[in-house]
């Protein structure tokens, strides 16, 4: 049989594989990823209108609709959980999700987890990732964790008009581009797929090939795109007032100053060499993913 005929086959054959978050940035990259190898995972979305026209599996769930959840994961062995949005109840629905994938008989989740994540930590949603962590090691599933740090591609969306803000100091944070969280979630996937079992219940950190400060990586921007982009810092009262006219509730408000005070602490300077381990390849900079966009 050829390559084409394996990958035909397995196009073809019942799916055990299934993503969340399939419309998302990472969930969709790693689909692209999944499917260019032979593989056809089950797409879990939200609104299947949104699914890729490629897509011969759809499946409509939401996390926190529990008996949806378990009837998208039917048949489903490996599954990418790639966490919910940012909200209030995010913790409630991981944990209604988890419930479900156990109860349909999912075998090993891969969960995208944050850097760090501790119920002390000063990021407050890394919190919920770490509650997240804990129901998925009691509900008897194998798990793989991924703990990417703050995206890259956040750095420049914030940086847009000319200024990163916010309390972070003189902290550094290794952060990771979105699209080596998604070739590592996906690398890991290939390998539980091919039936390689070293990845069941590791942790992994992804992050940059650097750790730097709010100051170096407008530097960079401003060099890599010809932009002006400067680090204004802030006090905490100061982040709290300049945020106050979004009306956003609190908890929303605390994530986006706490993204700062977090760099500030030093718990994100942590640089790994996991993406590298996990892809072959090292991760990208803050100069390559600036250099990689169009506009640069």
């Amino acid at each position: 049989m050829t390559h084409a005929d394996q990958a035909a086959t397995s196009r073809t054959s019942t799916p055990t594989m299934a993503i969340t978050g399939a419309t998302g940035k990472v969930g969709a990259m790693v689909a692209q990823d999944l499917r260019a190898a032979g593989l056809e995972p089950r797409l879990l979305v939200r609104d299947a209108s949104r699914a890729p026209a490629w897509a011969q599996d759809v499946a409509v769930a939401d996390y926190g609709d529990g008996q949806a959840a378990r009837r998208a994961l039917a048949g489903i062995e490996l599954l990418l959980m790639v966490s919910a949005a940012e909200s209030e109840s995010r913790l409630e629905e991981h944990r209604i999700f988890i419930e479900a994938a156990a109860s349909a008989g999912v075998r090993h989740v891969v969960y995208t987890s944050f850097l760090g994540a501790s119920p002390q930590a000063t990021f407050t949603l890394s919190r919920t990732h770490w509650h997240t962590e804990a129901a998925l090691r009691e509900s008897g599933m194998a798990f793989t964790f991924l703990r990417d740090s703050f995206y890259t591609d956040f750095l420049i969306e914030v940086s847009a008009d000319g200024a990163i803000t916010g309390p972070a100091g003189h902290g550094r944070v290794a952060t990771v581009a979105r699209a080596d969280v998604a070739a590592a979630a996906a690398a890991v996937l290939r390998d539980l797929a091919a039936g390689r079992t070293h990845h069941e219940g590791a942790t992994y950190n992804l992050t940059g090939p650097q750790a730097l400060s709010m100051a170096e990586a407008a530097r960079i921007i401003t060099e890599v795109t010809g932009r002006p982009t400067v680090y204004r810092e802030e006090s905490l009262e100061e982040a709290y007032a300049s945020r106050a006219h979004y009306g956003a509730p609190r908890w929303e408000v605390d994530a986006w100053v706490s993204t700062y005070t977090a760099i500030a602490s030093g718990e994100l300077s942590t640089v790994s060499e996991d993406v590298a381990r996990l892809t072959g390849r090292p991760p990208l900079s803050l100069a390559d993913l600036l250099r990689s966009r169009p506009a640069v």
